[in-house]
């Protein structure tokens, strides 16, 4: 589920980061500086959907000040807040960061890696090449509109849910409770666990 990969992928997003910048994210991480806890829900319907999400894995972890720890199973899942059959289905997966970024920083970032696979925002619920939101971070929570923390509506999302669940079966998402709690009080119809696919854990 969390298989690490060889070296040759690289971010599309950043020019190389230099090693003595990795040495200090790598220094944060062991020696503190106030890591935080964050999960991120990724999903794409357009284009090579495995691995537009691959990629944005990758270039997350490339991100200095952010440290992937875990990547869920990926899930098929039927559009939200459309027609059926009006668009391609997703692929969805969860992954879990460990991060010295502000969630502000953090949610640029999320951003920015929309923007490298040609995220294209004309409508809502429209089909995307990646969407990359914010599902928590640490305990805090916020309503401001740039970023409301926890994600407003994570707790009704089974695709969001179950891969989150799978990778990690203690979660609570603060605000709401046990994600294995509120994943029992949704649906998961239309939401399937994809087991010939899989994404990796970068080294």
């Amino acid at each position: 589920m969390t298989r690490p990969f060889s070296k040759g992928h690289s971010d599309p997003t950043v020019q190389p980061v230099p090693a003595s910048v990795v040495q200090q994210v790598d220094d944060a991480d062991s020696t503190l500086h106030n890591p935080q806890r964050a999960v991120l829900s990724l999903g794409s319907n357009l284009g090579n959907r495995l691995e537009t999400l691959q990629g944005a894995v990758d270039a997350l972890e490339d991100t200095p000040g952010v440290r992937v720890k875990a990547v869920s199973p990926v899930y098929e899942t039927e559009p939200w807040g459309v027609e059926p059959g009006s668009q391609p289905s997703y692929l969805n997966a969860v992954v879990v960061l460990k991060t010295t970024l502000p969630p502000s920083s953090l949610l640029e970032r999320a951003q920015a890696v929309e923007e490298a696979f040609h995220r294209v925002r004309d409508e809502q619920w429209g089909p995307r090449t990646l969407d990359v939101d914010i599902v928590s971070y640490a305990d805090v929570t916020s309503a401001d509109p740039q970023l409301t923390l926890p994600h407003p509506r994570a707790h009704q999302r089974a695709f969001v849910l179950a891969p989150w669940h799978d990778v990690d079966p203690a979660a609570e998402l603060p605000g709401q409770g046990a994600v294995a709690g509120l994943l029992s009080a949704v649906t998961r119809e239309g939401v399937a666990p994809r087991a010939d696919l899989e994404l990796r854990l970068p080294e």
